[in-house]
């Protein structure tokens, strides 16, 4: 069973690391000076109780690295057709792709895109790239949650299983994606727009962050038929128990000057409240 990971940022580098820890044969696409670095040390994680380090192969990603039975996308999501195409001359028929960009159309898009098994899956962690070839996971807060094609499933449970990682495989896959959604989407809007962390945003900005939870929610219903209000006490409990000075990988990006995720996770919902916070947020993109 041959696994890529695709972007070796806060989540395809925790994952690649585990599955490199748990002896499973992987390869993880990089690139810069992250990269070269885990090319020639390995990978570190720190954890807050444990700090490891794991041998992993690691390379720039091209059109021509041999078969994958597995393929998990976890580059940003304006990324995700690009690096398709590059690694779509490694997939058979057979294959397993699936992404954990943020979103909650990734496999609508890359269903468009290819013949090969495509599973829905979404994942919960706090974790970044803290220096070249380090990963810096925070708090206790790790799930992946997947689905679709059955036999598909069921291999890739087999491979977290192998790795120890903690997975669920819903029934309704699309509502979990929903369920991971309305909290970063809403807070990774909120720590953009505020320059604040996750622990800040619920302390000083409460209503604004239920208000536009809410709104995610009638969102979802009114586009999707999917119930989701239950989940905005939810969120917010979230955001009360991750360490106060947690951020999101979106607004990392807009402090240090990169491109955003902002279509996916703030155009994305056509509301009032979160469209004044795209609006403004989009004059700095």
């Amino acid at each position: 069973m041959r696994i890529a990971v695709v972007g070796l940022g806060g989540v395809g580098g925790y994952l690649a690391a585990s599955f490199a820890k748990a002896g499973l044969d992987v390869v993880g696409f990089g690139r810069g000076e992250h990269l070269k670095v885990i090319e020639q040390e390995g990978i570190t994680i720190v954890e807050d109780e444990a700090t490891w380090s794991v041998a992993l192969e690691a390379k720039e990603l091209r059109e021509s690295e041999g078969i994958f039975d597995i393929v998990l996308f976890c580059v940003k999501s304006y990324d995700l057709e690009d690096a398709y195409a590059t690694i779509s001359g490694s997939l058979r028929e057979n294959s397993i792709v699936l992404s954990f960009s943020n979103g909650v159309n990734n496999g609508e898009r890359l269903r468009s895109l290819t013949q090969v098994r495509v599973l829905d899956g979404a994942i919960y962690i706090l974790s970044h790239i803290e220096k070249p070839g380090v990963i810096r996971k925070k708090g206790k807060v790790f799930a992946t949650v997947f689905g679709g094609e059955e036999e598909a499933t069921a291999i890739l449970a087999k491979v977290f299983e192998m790795a120890h990682l903690r997975y669920k495989t819903p029934q309704n896959i699309k509502e979990a994606l929903w369920k991971k959604y309305i909290f970063i989407s809403a807070f990774a809007t909120l720590t953009s727009y505020y320059k604040e962390p996750i622990g800040a945003i619920y302390e000083k900005h409460f209503d604004e962050a239920k208000r536009l939870l809410t709104e995610i929610a009638q969102f979802a219903k009114e586009h999707e038929d999917i119930e989701l209000f239950d989940e905005v006490q939810k969120a917010l409990q979230t955001a009360k128990k991750v360490p106060y000075d947690s951020s999101t990988s979106m607004a990392l990006d807009f402090k240090n000057g990169k491109k955003t995720e902002l279509e996916s996770l703030s155009g994305y919902v056509q509301k009032p409240f979160m469209q004044k916070l795209y609006n403004a947020l989009k004059l700095k993109n």
